[in-house]
């Protein structure tokens, strides 16, 4: 039996609050859920680690699901060109942070970790988004992006 190699050290990230009462999920006008502030949030804010189960991208394209509905719809985050978090499996509200092309967060990859982060001031009620940096076909663009401002 081979011997375990010891942990490294990782520098500390930043953390978001355990109990997080400044975020909710609920019905989204953009897309199914979303991610919506309960208090004004200010800019540079971390809210929210995305967290779920760490795969390969070859793993990530065997489990995806093919739903005549939404065929193109997910949770992966890219996290490097090996592997992908799914939050389908151990996921967190996170998950259903909707896109936009005019986004009021980002989304900041940190050793392997991902971490939702305000862009700027969020007011309490407003819907959180990121842009998912998704590379579309050319032809699809101006449809997408009226339909997930």
């Amino acid at each position: 039996m081979p011997a375990k190699t010891p942990a490294r050290p990782r520098a500390a990230a930043p953390r978001a609050p355990k109990t997080n009462r400044r975020i909710q999920v609920r019905k989204s006008g953009v897309h199914g859920k979303g991610v919506f502030a309960l208090q004004d949030i200010p800019e540079g804010e971390t809210l929210i680690e995305y967290i779920g189960e760490i795969i390969t991208w070859k793993e990530a394209q065997r489990r995806h699901p093919w739903n005549p509905e939404d065929p193109n719809h997910t949770f992966y985050f890219h996290i490097d060109d090996g592997r992908v978090i799914d939050a389908a499996v151990g996921g967190n509200a996170a998950r259903w942070i909707n896109h936009s092309c005019n986004p009021n967060c980002e989304a900041d990859e940190e050793e392997g970790r991902v971490f939702i982060k305000s862009l700027r001031n969020i007011k309490a009620g407003e819907e959180l988004n990121y842009d998912y940096g998704l590379i579309i076909d050319e032809r699809y663009t101006p449809k997408l992006k009226a339909e997930y401002p």
